[in-house]
């Protein structure tokens, strides 16, 4: 199983979401851990805004990982959203972004959260399978891709 899989509950994907722009998503995001995790989604949202203040989350190619620091999370938690419109992220590339993976982690989370990020981002850089998590209209399906994947093995 792979690092994201395993903070990624089923739940936590979510298709065909309605946000017109970044603070729009970021409120779902906060909607859903406050819904299913019962965390504060004020402190879900603010969290991710103050990552972002510090560029985009943006990778390129109309994918996104927001992520950001959380006082009292004890371990990482993710959600995916698709959304049903790609919206403008600042994003290198300038494309509009549509799929988004939102992590949060303890706030005195280091290493964990570097190799989670790099995870994620190396399962982005597969073009076919980013191109199908972009395109999937079914939610469980969706989980069934990330599920799957599986990184590349270091030779240590």
């Amino acid at each position: 199983m792979n690092r994201l899989a395993a903070i990624l509950p089923a739940d936590n994907v979510l298709v065909n979401v309605d946000a017109s722009s970044k603070k729009r998503a970021f409120e779902h995001a906060g909607l859903l851990f406050e819904n299913h995790h019962q965390m504060g989604r004020a402190l879900v949202t603010d969290n991710l805004f103050a990552r972002e203040r510090l560029g985009s989350t943006g990778l390129g190619h109309g994918v996104a990982i927001p992520h950001g620091r959380v006082k009292g999370l004890k371990n990482p938690l993710a959600a995916v959203l698709r959304l049903a419109q790609p919206i403008g992220f600042d994003a290198p590339d300038d494309e509009p972004v549509g799929l988004l993976i939102f992590l949060l982690v303890p706030e005195a989370a280091t290493q964990r959260h570097l190799e989670i990020l790099s995870e994620i981002a190396e399962m982005l850089s597969d073009r076919e399978l980013r191109e199908q998590l972009k395109a999937e209209p079914d939610a469980a399906t969706l989980h069934k891709l990330i599920a799957a994947w599986e990184p590349l093995k270091s030779v240590a």
